[in-house]
């Protein structure tokens, strides 16, 4: 059986699936690319198990890959303005310029 949501924002209609709706747990992504696609892998890494298991595999276009980083650090910035700022443990500081920062992009 199919539920169906109907997502007002620009008139689309989507469709998920119960089995999907259910999603799959991943603990490790692996990103690679080429000329025209970016690929998604996202992968569950457990204790004693000797090979991480791709669970879910996504092929976008690289306009597309790029509006997701958009959407994810537009998202990210909404969560830790209404959670506090995401702490990653043992990582060293880095600097990523978002979109729109007004700097020119390489």
């Amino acid at each position: 059986m199919e539920e169906k949501n109907n997502n007002q924002q620009g008139g689309l209609q989507m469709e998920l699936p119960q089995d999907v709706a259910q999603g799959q747990y991943a603990n490790f992504a692996i990103i690679t690319h080429s000329s025209s696609d970016f690929v998604l892998d996202f992968a569950r890494i457990l204790p004693g198990v000797p090979k991480a298991q791709v669970k879910s595999r996504v092929i976008l276009a690289p306009e597309h890959a790029k509006r997701l980083l958009q959407a994810l650090q537009e998202n990210i910035m909404r969560y830790e303005t209404q959670f506090g700022k995401i702490q990653i443990p043992n990582q060293q500081p880095r600097t990523i310029a978002p979109f729109g920062s007004g700097k020119p992009e390489a």
